[in-house]
C-alpha cells in the first residue's frame, strides 16, 4: 500500500472533524501526530467550542507545550487561558516555559493573572511574578529560567546525572553552567565537553572561565547582537551581583530580532507594519497622524513656489523640471537615512566616528549628483535647445543629491543624540524635507543664471 501525505488543510479538516464528532481517542493520535508548531497553526483557527473539547482531551502538558509554539500575538493568546477550567490554566501555565508565559501573562487583567497562579505551584508562581516586573524589551524580560546548573567541584559522571534529571524542564541542555555558592556563575561548559571526557574529571577542570553573560537590564537589541557575534546557543543572565538568574536561547533571540526589524520597518513607513487594522476606517485613522503632518511640512514647498511666482510667470518652462529634481533628492535622501539608520543601530560601528559616514554620504551624494546631473544638463539642454538652462538644471540636481544625502544622516544622527530612536524616522519625512530644500537650491540657481538664460 502506498502511503500518501496528507496536506495542512486535510489535517485540520480531519481534527475539525473528529472534535465535532467528539472522537476523543482518534483525535489524541490525529493531533498529538503533529508537530507542534503544526498544533498551535491548527488550534487558533479552532472555534471556542472546538477549543473547549480540545482541553479536555488534551492533559496541561501537551497544552503547554503546544502554547509554546503558538506564533499569535500575546494580548491574543491570553484570551484562550478565560476559556479554561482556571485550575486547568494554571497547570497549563505551569507546564510552559516561563518566559513564553510572562509574555502572554503580561497582557492578563490582574485579577485573572492572580487566579492563575493561585493553581502554579508556589515557587514557579513567584518566579512569574518577578519576571512579570523586569522591564519590557530587556534581558529579565525575555529570559528563561528552565537551565542546568552544576557545581565546579563535581565528576563528569555527577553531572551527566544532573543533566539527565533536568533535561525534561530545561529549556536547553547544551550548555551547562557552574554556579557557586548563591547561584554565583562561576563557568560553563558543553554537553559535549560531558560526553567526550572520563566520568572521573572533575568539573573544575573543564568549565570555561571567565563566562560572558548579561545583566538582567541589558537592551534585548544588545543581547542579538552579542548571540549574532560570537553564535552562541544560550547566553546566560546575572544580576548586579552576579547572581545566575536565567538564560537567553537562540530562538528568543529570533524573535527579538523579527520584532526589530517589524519596528525598523514600521519606522522607515511611518506605519505599524505588524498591526494593520482589517478595518479600512481604523487603518486610516492610524496613518492619518504622519500623513497630515507631512502634508503641512510639504505646505513649505508650495510657499517657496509662490514666492517664486513671477520667475515662472517669466518662462513656465522652468515648472517642467521640478518633479524630476525633487524625486531624484527624495529617493537619495532616503537611501541615505537607511543607512544611516542602520549605521546607528549598529554597535559594531560604534569605534568609527559618524562625522566620518557624514562625510562620506555627502561625497557620494556629490559623485552621484555630478554623473546625474550631467545626464540630465544634456538631456534638458538638448530638449530646450538652452544649454544654459541645462547646466542650471544639472548643477540643482548635484546640490540636490548631496544636501539630501546630508539631511538624511543629520535627521537621524540629531533624533539619537537627544535619546530618540533613530528608526521611527520615515522615509516619507526624509523626502518631504528634501523637497522643500531642492525646490530653494532650483529656483535660487535659477534666479542666479537668469541674466544668462534670457
Amino acid at each position: 500500500m502506498v502511503e500518501t501525505n496528507m496536506t495542512t488543510h486535510d489535517r485540520e479538516t480531519e481534527i475539525k472533524a473528529l472534535l465535532t464528532k467528539q472522537k476523543a481517542t482518534a483525535f489524541r493520535e490525529a493531533y498529538l501526530d503533529l508537530h507542534v508548531y503544526e498544533q498551535a497553526q491548527i488550534f487558533v483557527d479552532l472555534d471556542k467550542t472546538q477549543r473547549a473539547r480540545l482541553y479536555r482531551y488534551l492533559t496541561p502538558e501537551e497544552v503547554g507545550d503546544m502554547f509554546n509554539a503558538i506564533e499569535e500575538e500575546p494580548q491574543d493568546v491570553v484570551g484562550y487561558f478565560k476559556e479554561m477550567p482556571l485550575k486547568y490554566a494554571g497547570e497549563v501555565i505551569y507546564e510552559m516555559y516561563t518566559d513564553n508565559a510572562v509574555d502572554i501573562l503580561a497582557y492578563a487583567d490582574p485579577q485573572d493573572l492572580n487566579e492563575y497562579l493561585h493553581h502554579v505551584p508556589q515557587e514557579a508562581a513567584n518566579e512569574i511574578r518577578e519576571m512579570l516586573h523586569y522591564e519590557d524589551k530587556t534581558a529579565g524580560a525575555i529570559m528563561s529560567t528552565e537551565y542546568v546548573a552544576i557545581t565546579a567541584n563535581q565528576t563528569v559522571r555527577s553531572a551527566l546525572q544532573v543533566v539527565k534529571k533536568e533535561a525534561l524542564d530545561a529549556e536547553t541542555i547544551y550548555y551547562i553552567y557552574v554556579i557557586e555558592d548563591e547561584n554565583k556563575l562561576q563557568g560553563v561548559l558543553t554537553l559535549r565537553d560531558l560526553l567526550t571526557n572520563d566520568d572521573d574529571v572533575l568539573i573544575s577542570d573543564l568549565m570555561n572561565t571567565p563566562v560572558m553573560s548579561v545583566r538582567v537590564d541589558e537592551d534585548q537589541a544588545e543581547v542579538a547582537q552579542t548571540i549574532r557575534d560570537y553564535n552562541f546557543l544560550a547566553l546566560p543572565v546575572t544580576d548586579f551581583d552576579d547572581t545566575l538568574i536565567g538564560i537567553i536561547n537562540v530562538d528568543d533571540i529570533i524573535d527579538v530580532i523579527d520584532e526589530e526589524s517589524a519596528e525598523d520597518y514600521s519606522g522607515f513607513a511611518g506605519v505599524d507594519v505588524e498591526n494593520t487594522p482589517a478595518n479600512p476606517f481604523r487603518a486610516a485613522w492610524s496613518r492619518l497622524p504622519w500623513s497630515l503632518g507631512l502634508l503641512i511640512l510639504g505646505l513649505a514647498t508650495a510657499v517657496v513656489i509662490e514666492h517664486y511666482q513671477a520667475l515662472i510667470q517669466d518662462d513656465s518652462t522652468l515648472i517642467i523640471f521640478i518633479a524630476m529634481i525633487m524625486g531624484a533628492a527624495g529617493n537619495a535622501g532616503t537611501q541615505s537615512l537607511a543607512v544611516a539608520a542602520r549605521r546607528l543601530t549598529n554597535k559594531e560601528d560604534e569605534s568609527e566616528s559618524f562625522g566620518k559616514l557624514i562625510l562620506a554620504e555627502v561625497w557620494a551624494g556629490l559623485l552621484v549628483g555630478l554623473a546625474s546631473g550631467l545626464v540630465f544638463a544634456l538631456i534638458a539642454g538638448w530638449w530646450q535647445h538652452n544649454y544654459l538652462l541645462g547646466l542650471v538644471l544639472g548643477l540643482a540636481l548635484m546640490l540636490s543629491i548631496a544636501t539630501a544625502n546630508l539631511l538624511g544622516c543629520l535627521v537621524p544622527w540629531g533624533l539619537d543624540r537627544i535619546g530618540i530612536d533613530s528608526s521611527v524616522v520615515p522615509g516619507a519625512l526624509i523626502a518631504t524635507v528634501s523637497d522643500v530644500s531642492s525646490v530653494i537650491l532650483y529656483f535660487g540657481l535659477v534666479q542666479v543664471f537668469l541674466r544668462w538664460m534670457v
